[in-house]
């Protein structure tokens, strides 16, 4: 029964044709299906019914030669609600779509973002229940340590680019910690907000960017002195954030207005919104840095924005879509 739930809990957009195609990976919450989408032709090809519903990962990550997937089995519900506690995290050979291993945690952690940094050459996962971020050894799928993050509901997780710095978006708190990756400890804990929600982080490594969920506004964190430096207003409540690859804009997710609002970051204001289905969660950049992919939750698509023309085409997903990865074809880095 894992073998099927866990191919349930997650819409794989994985055309790889032989294993060999770029793709994207897209992780459905809602209706326990696999979705294959092929982005060249911005078309789901096929689905994979769920066996055991109710319990579904909300984020996933890639190796970089695109042939491995880790994906975190959450629980039944979101963060801070009551419900099943996820306990394990999917280890999913992508040529094969089959699942070859899984890491147990030991106990019910909420296991929740993964990300892999080349530099060090692990994979990190947050684990919020344990108000930790566990150190996984992702060759041999073996818990190698944990990093504290002083503060519950640790979410979500960003990395600097040299993969020496880690900060956590903590929920409930409305905090953001700050992690020494290396050395595995916190070294500090960011008041925001009342809540906080997702986080990113600039091209440059200078500026931290959270959500406030209670107010239209996102906290722009100033990664040298670690304090909330200014505000950017926004056209609605934020989510997930991404900068495009050139550090000109910043793509922030306004779920109930069903926007994409578009920051300039050399002014922190905003400077356009691109109208998107409701529900907007997670963006991506692709590679070529022409489309940037959002996941939208309640009508379980994707929108595929053309960065020149901001005009948008919908792409079919499953039901609660959410979480996203662009798969390599073999070569190069997993974009997120």
């Amino acid at each position: 029964m894992r073998t099927h739930y866990i191919l349930a809990a997650v819409s794989l957009v994985v055309c790889l044709m032989g294993a060999r195609a770029q793709s994207l990976l897209v992780v459905n919450q809602g209706d326990a299906t696999v979705s294959v989408i092929d982005p060249q032709t911005g078309k789901q090809v096929a689905t994979i019914e769920e066996h055991t519903p109710g319990v579904h990962g909300h984020e996933i990550a890639v190796s970089a030669d695109g042939k491995t997937a880790f994906l975190p089995i959450y629980g039944s519900v979101g963060v801070g609600k009551p419900g099943i506690d996820g306990h394990e995290m999917l280890v999913l050979d992508l040529p094969s779509r089959r699942i070859i291993d899984h890491v147990e945690f030991g106990h019910g952690v909420r296991p929740h973002m993964p990300l892999l940094d080349e530099a060090s050459g692990m994979l990190y996962v947050t684990t919020e229940l344990d108000k930790t971020v566990t150190v996984i050894d992702p060759k041999t799928h073996r818990i190698v340590g944990t990093i504290p993050t002083g503060a519950e509901q640790s979410h979500m997780l960003i990395l600097s680019h040299d993969g020496k710095t880690g900060y956590t978006a903590n929920v409930g708190p409305g905090s953001v910690s700050v992690l020494d990756m290396r050395e595995r400890k916190t070294l500090a804990v960011i008041p925001v907000a009342a809540e906080v929600q997702r986080i990113a982080i600039s091209n440059d490594d200078k500026w931290v960017f959270t959500s406030d969920p209670k107010q239209p506004r996102m906290a722009v964190i100033d990664t040298s002195t670690h304090k909330v430096a200014k505000w950017i207003e926004l056209p609605g409540m934020g989510y997930g954030a991404k900068p495009t690859t050139d550090g000109k804009w910043l793509l922030v997710a306004i779920p109930a207005a069903g926007k994409v609002a578009v920051v300039d970051l050399a002014t922190m204001t905003v400077k356009n919104t691109v109208e998107v289905p409701l529900a907007p969660q997670e963006v991506v950049i692709r590679p070529d840095q022409k489309v940037a992919y959002v996941s939208c939750n309640t009508s379980g698509k994707v929108a595929a924005i053309n960065l020149t023309t901001w005009k948008t085409d919908l792409i079919a997903a499953g039901p609660l879509a959410d979480g996203m990865i662009w798969v390599p074809s073999r070569k190069g880095q997993p974009v997120r």
